[in-house]
């Protein structure tokens, strides 16, 4: 199974009115920009921007938790050095109200092009009419997460023609092949052929003559042994036939050295 990317067809932009009277500040923006960032459809995708448009009333009205009215600062920079501008959160909600709910919001969204792309859908206004009643927008309380149905319609699969037989996944996985029974057609219209049942006798029978090339490769491995062991003597007997004829030659040699030294000791 794929993984469902959106595409811009899929997206269909709904136009919604969220009341910030008597709403915490904070509450407030993550509601809303998870409606402009698409958070609340089953086709989210944080690289696209899914989301819908959301016409905030009333932003005079909203509040802040504890002392943030007071101990807060919502600060801006020039650019320059020292450029740096605070103001309490108390004069910016009495005198600047769409500023304090746009700055909230659009920091609870991306800091890219897409986020950027995204607050373009916020539209604020500080009384409880809006100029926007042409696109008829549906009114939500914050918190609540609207009913979306436009999910694209499945594709039915279709397969060719020529095929008819299917195998169930299960069987897939586990490699098992489905029976087939005999005299049915298969696919291609022809009947199976029954499968002859296999004998013990024939693969002794086969095994037989792999047995017998064994002794025959040992028996000529024999016969070469044979044959060098026959030629070793052969080798042999010149160097035998030499050193015996050497030997009687030195034994008589020194006997006649031998007898011909003794008379003449005798005639001293």
């Amino acid at each position: 199974m794929k993984t469902y990317s959106p595409k811009p067809e899929h997206i269909e932009r709904s136009w919604y009115v969220v009341d910030a009277s008597g709403q915490v500040l904070g509450r407030l923006a993550s509601e809303v920009a998870t409606l402009l960032r698409g958070k609340h459809k089953p086709i989210f995708a944080p690289h696209m921007d899914t989301g819908d448009h959301v016409v905030v009333i009333n932003a005079d009205k909203v509040e802040l938790s504890g002392n943030k009215a007071q101990n807060k600062f919502a600060y801006r920079h020039s650019g320059y050095p020292g450029g740096i501008t605070g103001v309490r959160y108390a004069d910016l909600l009495a005198t600047r109200p769409v500023a304090a709910v746009e700055k909230a919001i659009r920091g609870m969204l991306p800091k890219n092009r897409l986020g950027r792309q995204q607050i373009k859908k916020l539209h604020v206004v500080a009384g409880a009419e809006h100029p926007h009643s042409a696109q008829k927008p549906v009114q939500l309380a914050v918190g609540e997460r609207p009913t979306w149905s436009g999910l694209p319609a499945a594709v039915p699969v279709t397969r060719p023609a020529g095929r008819t037989g299917s195998t169930s996944p299960s069987s897939r996985k586990s490699g098992e092949a489905q029976p087939v029974e005999e005299g049915a057609p298969s696919a291609k219209g022809r009947a199976p052929r029954a499968a002859a049942p296999k004998s013990p006798t024939k693969k002794r029978a086969a095994a037989k003559p792999a047995a017998k090339k064994e002794p025959a490769a040992s028996g000529a491995k024999r016969s070469a042994i044979s044959k060098t062991s026959a030629k070793k003597p052969t080798a042999k007997k010149p160097a035998a036939t030499t050193s015996a004829a050497k030997k009687p030659t030195a034994k008589k040699t020194t006997a006649k050295k031998s007898a011909a030294k003794k008379p003449t000791k005798n005639e001293e």
